[in-house]
């Protein structure tokens, strides 16, 4: 049985006449007709009866009424629900580093907009986040890499992040407008965990240009690092806007490191295969122009 059977039937209990509900739906009388006969047929019963001019509705048809206005009307909301696809959860794989610093004015706009999506941010590494997207583990991926690309992902550079060695305020460095590698020679350096991409980059850095260094600490914290950093136990490698408070508090100073290596973007990813709702491609297009992600 069709839904347009019902809402036929709707019209023709509301006007009382087969002529009038023909003219509102823009059907010929014979459709009408028909359609009512298989709604009939359907439900083995008379649904509506003529009386003079009217068709009146029977008993079965008065209660076969209350069914129709209920599904029809559930079935408009769910068309708008799904058009408007405000409901769900939205899943975002992202470093610790942009889901604190960079993530939550996004966040707080999205939210506004779309105030009934669940939104769930999951922490990682850049290689977990990738191939996490890749899976469809996760809806969106935000990495911190220099520019990246693969075959099964739309990536995006957002913004260049730049990197910048913070040091304790009496520490020797500081003074320096920039610092090259060769700069770090025998200092105590505080590291990000293993995975990390700047890390890599700077370790990469530091042994290409053979300069000796002593690894001080290592941790999966970016507060356990600056205050480190701040209590004078060594220097570290992070993105600048880590760190933008504790400058302006004066708790540690950042300079920037300087190499050709060291070009680090914020990129959105996500897989190409992957049906991209009303809702997903709203927050990718507060992040960027969404019109690239548009679904093929």
């Amino acid at each position: 049985m069709e839904l347009t059977y019902l809402r036929t039937f709707r019209e023709v209990a509301k006007w009382g006449s087969f002529t009038k509900a023909a003219e509102t739906l823009g059907y010929a009388q014979s459709s009408i007709t028909t359609q009512i006969q298989k709604l009939e047929e359907s439900y083995g019963t008379v649904l509506l009866e003529r009386y003079g001019r009217k068709m009146v509705l029977t008993m079965a048809g008065e209660a076969l009424l209350q069914y129709a206005n209920d599904i029809c009307r559930l079935h408009d909301e769910s068309k708008e629900v799904v058009a408007k696809q405000s409901k769900g959860t939205l899943s975002i794989g992202t470093i610790e580093t942009l889901a604190s610093f960079y993530l939550p004015a996004y966040l707080q706009a999205y939210r506004k907009a779309y105030p009934d999506i669940n939104v769930t941010i999951q922490p990682g590494n850049e290689p977990f986040i990738i191939e996490s997207v890749k899976e469809g583990a996760l809806d969106i991926g935000i990495i911190l890499d220099p520019p990246f690309s693969d075959p099964e992902l739309d990536c995006r550079i957002l913004r260049e992040e730049p990197l910048v060695i913070i040091a304790s305020p009496d520490h020797k460095l500081v003074g320096r407008s920039e610092i090259h590698v060769e700069d770090l020679e025998n200092e105590s350096l505080i590291l990000t965990e293993d995975g990390c991409t700047y890390r890599a980059m700077l370790l990469g850095v530091l042994k290409g240009n053979q300069v000796p260094y002593k690894l001080s600490y290592e941790f999966g914290s970016l507060e356990a690092i600056k205050q480190c950093v701040t209590y004078g136990l060594g220097i570290a490698l992070l993105p600048r806007i880590a760190v933008a408070e504790e400058v302006r508090g004066g708790k540690v100073v950042a300079i920037p490191f300087i190499d050709p290596a060291c070009k680090f973007y914020t990129q959105l990813i996500c897989s190409k295969k992957k049906w991209k709702s009303k809702a997903y491609l709203g927050f990718l297009e507060l992040l960027g122009d969404g019109s690239n992600y548009q679904n093929y």
